[in-house]
């Protein structure tokens, strides 16, 4: 496939779920499950040697210019300030004593790990042969390059932070209860990375401002309607406050 191609079937990934999700009117749950992690967020401390920032996908082909990916979420990102706002605040995480976690996906060339036949968006990456191992496009971006300490989560070639990966094994190494996720696609891989932290026992928190999706009303529909029930659903200058070592006497 064209780069054009590609974009317009990660769009069409997208959009088949947005019109019916958007048309639903926020149920009572969802109300009482945004009232409380509002309050909880106001007192909530998190201790620095306890919790993790896990980065999905801040690579060249979404965050680039020139990246096959990048036209597809370039209007979500400019919207929120993803990389100004994941950069400054991977930073700050940083120099407070967080775990640093990135998380890429790349594929060999040939993109052999992926079906011979598939569908959905992992079709969509074979055929425009995104991620590619070696490459410009599967390489972090500049703004979001691992440091010295950090951690490098190996083996992602699907949608899930976890499947697959050594993820699960690097939180317990380091004693991690608390999981905060930024990245792309807001909607797929950082919502199944959310999901299965979530299954596994982490306190989850998902940065909206840190992520982007393939449209605005995308983003908006994942934060609203499903994020709160498996994460604290949050902005990077809520936690900024929140990320405190504790004191001792």
């Amino acid at each position: 496939l064209t780069k054009t191609l590609l974009v317009t079937t990660i769009f069409a990934f997208s959009s088949a779920f947005v019109p019916h999700i958007q048309q639903r009117a926020h149920s009572s749950f969802l109300t009482r499950i945004k009232s409380s992690i509002d309050l909880r967020m106001s007192a909530e401390t998190l201790d620095p040697s306890e919790t993790a920032c896990v980065f999905i996908e801040f690579q060249n082909e979404f965050t680039t210019e020139g990246g096959k990916l990048h036209d597809a979420v370039k209007e979500c990102m400019e919207e929120t300030k993803t990389l100004e706002n994941a950069a400054r605040f991977m930073n700050f995480a940083r120099d407070q004593g967080c775990t640093i976690i990135h998380c890429p996906i790349s594929f060999e060339p040939g993109h052999k790990e992926i079906s011979s036949s598939p569908y959905g968006i992992l079709a969509g990456v074979k055929e425009g042969a995104a991620f590619t191992a070696g490459e410009w496009g599967a390489e972090i971006c500049d703004s979001m390059k691992p440091a010295p300490g950090d951690l490098m989560v190996k083996g992602k070639s699907g949608l899930c932070g976890f499947h697959s990966t050594n993820l699960d094994f690097l939180l317990r190494q380091n004693d991690i209860k608390n999981v905060v996720l930024a990245g792309f696609l807001t909607n797929c891989c950082v919502e199944s990375s959310m999901r299965t932290a979530y299954e596994h026992g982490y306190k989850v928190y998902t940065l909206k401002d840190c992520c982007a999706a393939t449209s605005v009303a995308g983003q908006q529909a994942a934060f609203e309607h499903t994020f709160g029930m498996f994460s604290v659903p949050t902005i990077s200058t809520e936690l900024l406050s929140s990320i405190k070592a504790p004191v001792t006497a």
